[in-house]
């Protein structure tokens, strides 16, 4: 399988071709693999970095062929990736959401010290009961802001539920954002989608656990301990 592979890469054929028009006279006897290796060091830049990208692409592809005839069929399709509404990846139940917005002067100061202030801890966010993660991390010298999250369900949903359960939380924070709209104006989810940057490839470890399956699981774990706490 990795010598079709190889056979079929562009940058093997045109090593095939270059070869070709620019080898010595053949020799009687065959090379050894020091004097291939030493005739390989003369060619060109151009045509060994070529040829040393095909190898590698031909063993990534090689290794990726034979994961997906080893892997569990009924893993891959639970972990499939599919599109989470109007912008994002989505897997089984779980989204994403990543931008990167421009700061007015000084808002990196006024959202670190808010920062600071709560120990980073913002566990108040967890009033959206289908928000899984969200983190801030500022970038280019404090002049943008990385806000990425994870959330269960639809993107335009999980948007309303910032709107409706944490409005002032969101309006303070990202109010040290340029332009920022409000997160109850009619524009801010078209807003957020210019920000905003779709993941390329997108991996949930458990992607039909839900944050409110999350919260039953747990509880019910509790109810299965005190019970055999109880008959101790």
């Amino acid at each position: 399988m990795g010598s079709i592979l190889l056979a079929r890469h562009p940058a093997v054929a045109y090593l095939w071709r270059y070869v070709k028009y620019h080898r010595p006279r053949p020799r009687r006897g065959a090379m050894s693999e020091t004097d291939l290796h030493a005739k390989f060091q003369q060619f060109p830049d151009a045509v060994r970095e070529k040829v040393e990208t095909a190898l590698l692409d031909a063993k990534i592809a090689l290794k990726v062929k034979a994961a997906e005839v080893l892997v569990d069929k009924g893993e891959m399709a639970e972990h499939a990736v599919t599109t989470a509404g109007r912008i994002g990846a989505k897997s089984g139940e779980v989204s994403e959401l990543t931008t990167i917005l421009p700061l007015k002067p000084n808002g990196a100061a006024h959202l670190r010290k808010f920062f600071r202030l709560i120990g980073g801890n913002l566990a108040g966010a967890g009033q959206v009961g289908t928000l899984h993660n969200m983190r801030f991390v500022f970038l280019d010298s404090d002049t943008k802001l990385l806000f990425a999250t994870a959330f269960d369900g639809e993107w335009d949903a999980y948007i309303d539920d910032f709107a409706t359960k944490i409005p002032e939380m969101m309006d303070y924070l990202f109010s040290n954002v340029e332009g920022w709209p409000g997160i109850t104006a009619p524009d801010v989810k078209d807003f957020i989608v210019k920000y905003q940057i779709p993941a390329e490839a997108w991996f949930v470890a458990h992607p039909g656990l839900t944050v409110a399956e999350g919260h039953r699981l747990k509880r019910q774990e509790a109810a299965v301990q005190r019970f055999l706490s109880d008959l101790n």
